[in-house]
């Protein structure tokens, strides 16, 4: 009889539409007792050409491109579409990562995950040319390795299994990035619009929130795949005029910004790259709570 929420982000956020879905099934049919109150998804790669087509405008806008820049990186972000549309998706994911190359070369190594910093002198594309023997080792070093740490796996084994006093002694936390990186790899470029369009039409409760610094999944990208939705309620949400949200420690900045209608919320968050919970904290906290129902 508890609410249940599911909230993931980057990848994990495509993933958790399709597991929303199947788990919604499941209750309806009654094979699974689930009181799920709603899934909220934050910096998601749900349609991965719709975020790559907008890089270059996005970089370009910000003064991060210039003309030359731009004409190069559409020029691969085109080569990323024609390889979607011809239902290449391992090739896409391909071209994806040395679109991304091409992007760090023309803004001296922005950083995918925040536009305000830069990438560190090992992962410059100066040391990591454009195309290497592996690609899967060139992408899991590029998105996956900066992300993990032996701290993970210190909290996971230590302080959190302490907490919730349910794992089993035989049971341990290990990260396994790289096999799934490398299992998943004909799928990583393949969208899942249709599914978030089937949550909204079973009445789930979907939520997208975005950081406003975020290169790798931009917010312009995020807008485009949203006017693609075939629900019902779209035309209303899209009419809807955004607003302001606050922290209880800043009153007077504006944290973020948001609009709703019925099951669908959009969140535009302020000063935060691609992990919002680590770039404005507090804002994530209110935003669990807003989507929890608890304000």
């Amino acid at each position: 009889n508890v609410p249940f929420y599911i909230f993931a982000e980057s990848y994990g956020g495509k993933m958790a539409a399709a597991i929303s879905l199947e788990l919604i099934k499941e209750v309806q049919l009654n094979q699974i007792k689930c009181h799920f109150a709603g899934v909220a998804l934050g910096d998601s790669w749900i349609s991965p050409l719709d975020s790559v087509l907008s890089w270059g405008p996005y970089l370009y806008s910000i003064s991060l491109l210039d003309d030359q820049g731009l004409a190069e990186v559409n020029s691969y972000t085109a080569r990323v579409q024609a390889a979607i549309e011809a239902g290449d998706y391992q090739k896409a994911t391909e071209l994806w990562s040395v679109t991304e190359r091409v992007v760090e070369k023309n803004t001296d190594g922005v950083n995918f995950y925040n536009i305000m910093t830069k990438r560190t002198d090992s992962d410059s594309p100066q040391i990591m040319p454009l195309m290497k023997s592996s690609q899967l080792v060139s992408l899991y070093k590029h998105h996956i390795s900066p992300l993990q740490s032996p701290s993970l796996d210190w909290l996971m084994n230590g302080p959190i299994r302490k907490k919730l006093k349910i794992i089993p002694d035989f049971v341990k936390w290990g990260g396994q990035s790289n096999e799934v990186f490398s299992n998943m790899e004909g799928d990583f470029m393949r969208p899942v619009i249709n599914i978030i369009d089937k949550l909204l039409i079973a009445n789930v409760n979907v939520t997208v929130y975005n950081g406003q610094l975020d290169l790798i999944v931009d917010t312009l990208g995020q807008e485009l795949w949203v006017k693609k939705l075939k629900w019902p309620g779209l035309p209303t949400f899209s009419s809807l005029r955004w607003k302001p949200v606050y922290t209880p420690s800043k009153l007077s900045d504006t944290a973020a910004f948001y609009k709703q209608h019925q099951n669908f919320a959009f969140f535009w968050i302020l000063k935060a790259g691609h992990m919002i919970p680590s770039d404005q904290e507090e804002m994530a906290l209110k935003l669990l709570r807003m989507v929890t129902g608890q304000e």
